[in-house]
């Protein structure tokens, strides 16, 4: 079951009339149980700590003003299958526009599975044309230092070896965290965004000319 809901936030503003266009970002947010996936997109929804939730998935649409323009928020937070671990759908694919991988520092396994889910996130993505794919790495429950199983530097390895982001937080302790996460994502998520117009304008430009130079040869 997925769970609709709606949050405000302080810093919302109404645009401007002839203001820069509202940037919307679909961030997709996965991870095995009890990793803090919930406790981090709550933290950053309400920069509240809850330490405990049901097993439902839930969609946030989240409102702010970040570097100047309005900027919307959906975020999905998922539930892991048991049934197919490191499984990501192809409707999960298609909507997000960035994704964030949670697991725990006291938690081999989860780092596992973070593992194959980026993977299977760049492999599909990849097979679907799409060369740059906004990811972070997270590594949560940084308070939690003497259960630590899982070293910053794999955390670390793991993010350079698929191009992807990483941060070691604790969503328990700070909020910063948590912020940090979500707008670095939106800002490789517009830099993807920018770099595909770049490429398909480079590629129409390729087309007319191979058009043109065609066209010569043949009259």
């Amino acid at each position: 079951m997925v769970v609709q809901l709606s949050t405000g936030s302080h810093q919302t503003s109404k645009m401007s009339e002839g203001g820069p266009p509202k940037v919307e970002a679909n961030i997709l947010v996965l991870g095995a149980e009890k990793v803090g996936k919930s406790a981090l997109t709550v933290r950053f929804l309400t920069r509240r700590f809850i330490g405990e939730y049901g097993n439902i998935e839930s969609v946030y649409t989240h409102s702010v003003t970040a570097g100047g323009r309005d900027v919307c928020f959906s975020i999905w937070d998922t539930v892991c299958s048991q049934v197919r671990e490191g499984w990501v759908s192809e409707k999960q694919l298609r909507w997000a526009n960035g994704f964030i991988l949670v697991y725990s520092i006291c938690d081999r396994a989860s780092f596992n599975l973070a593992r194959q889910q980026l993977q299977c996130i760049r492999q599909l993505k990849k097979r679907g044309g799409s060369e740059k794919v906004p990811v972070i790495l997270v590594g949560n429950k940084r308070d939690l230092q003497h259960r630590r199983t899982v070293s910053s530097e794999e955390g670390r390895l793991l993010a350079l070896s698929t191009d992807s982001g990483f941060f070691e937080i604790s969503a328990a302790e700070t909020y910063h965290g948590a912020l940090v996460v979500f707008h670095e994502l939106l800002d490789m998520v517009r830099d993807s965004r920018s770099s595909g117009k770049k490429a398909v304008g480079i590629r129409g430009i390729v087309r007319s000319m191979s058009a043109v130079f065609g066209r010569r040869r043949t009259e």
